[in-house]
């Protein structure tokens, strides 16, 4: 998964990234108190990073890719500095609350956080790494950690991922007590081969901790 996931980024094969961000993430987001730590693993170059930060919470990205980590700060005019911090090295904002440090996300360690928010992560976790990626989440997460997870979910069989399609059943088996707030089709917005392949539906599925 490493490195395909890197030389997605190489290549530019990154049809996943929102250019905008997550509606879903400003929409669903709850108002945690102000300087709550945030986790969001698999981060990319996702602007979600910033609008979190921006709202005054401690937001931390964990990304393989450097490519992806420096376009972040660059094509949002960040400056930063570098530093080790988890065993990885780590960019950190000058102007928000804001690192993303780079590397293998399993071999990142550090304090545990208040909040969860995973978008693009899960999705992307080849299906027999899943367990070993949630148990690592777990192990970063204060126990009552408030979970906000955006899958999908589509006939896997039609077409492989990545992104994969997440069954409700099995997401409920790692995390007993989220709850489904949302779904929608998202077909249109989803890479072309899925299209290809004969799909008719593909949902987009808002996850939260009660």
């Amino acid at each position: 998964m490493s490195e395909d996931w890197a030389a997605r980024w190489r290549e530019g094969r990154t049809g996943w990234h929102e250019q905008g961000g997550s509606a879903l993430l400003r929409r669903y987001w709850p108002a945690l108190p102000s300087g709550s730590s945030v986790l969001v693993p698999l981060c990319g170059k996702s602007v979600d990073l910033l609008w979190l930060a921006r709202q005054g919470y401690d937001v931390t990205g964990i990304e393989l890719s450097e490519i992806a980590v420096q376009a972040l700060f660059a094509e949002n005019s960040l400056g930063f500095e570098t530093t080790i911090e988890g065993g990885l090295p780590c960019y950190r904002a000058g102007s928000l609350p804001l690192r993303v440090c780079c590397g293998d996300f399993f071999a990142w360690s550090s304090q545990r956080f208040d909040a969860l928010y995973d978008r693009g992560a899960l999705v992307a976790v080849d299906p027999r790494d899943r367990a070993r990626y949630t148990d690592h989440v777990k192990s970063l997460l204060h126990p009552d950690a408030f979970r906000m997870i955006i899958t999908l979910e589509y006939e896997q069989d039609k077409a492989p991922g990545p992104p994969w399609s997440v069954p409700a059943d099995e997401l409920l088996a790692y995390w007993q007590d989220l709850q489904r707030a949302f779904a929608h089709d998202d077909l249109a917005n989803c890479p072309p081969k899925f299209r290809a392949a004969g799909l008719t539906e593909m949902l987009e599925v808002v996850w939260l901790s009660r």
